[in-house]
């Protein structure tokens, strides 16, 4: 069960499904200093899915999915959110994902944009 949740329900960050921004569209984050401003002091939250993530300034990733902890480092590279991360001893591989912001929601999309997306709510 868990490598299934872990193929689908991690792919782009944690890449859970998507939640919809309320009435509002997503636009592109193609900077670090911006994604850092929107993150600010908040978590990456899916209740439906019981994750929540820190995502550090200092390129660390910590919170929990599913109830197994989830830990990672992160960088910022040619407008792309790269990250690799360990869920509960599971490795997931590195990846460079698009990131896009609507409000309180961000969205994240594999493979440079190409690929599975999720979003999360900041709180």
């Amino acid at each position: 069960m868990k490598s299934a949740i872990l193929a689908f329900g991690l792919a782009a960050m944690t890449a859970l499904a998507a939640v919809p921004a309320a009435a509002q569209s997503y636009q592109p984050v193609t900077d670090k200093a911006t994604f850092l401003q929107l993150i600010g002091s908040k978590n990456l939250t899916n209740r439906l899915y019981g994750v929540d993530l820190r995502v550090g300034a200092d390129g660390t990733i910590t919170g929990s999915g599913a109830g197994w902890d989830i830990t990672g480092t992160w960088s910022w590279q040619n407008g792309y959110f790269c990250r690799e991360m360990n869920w509960g001893g599971d490795p997931i591989p590195y990846n460079c994902q698009l990131v896009e912001s609507a409000g309180n929601d961000m969205r994240f999309t594999t493979d440079q944009g190409a690929g599975d997306s999720a979003a999360f709510t900041l709180r």
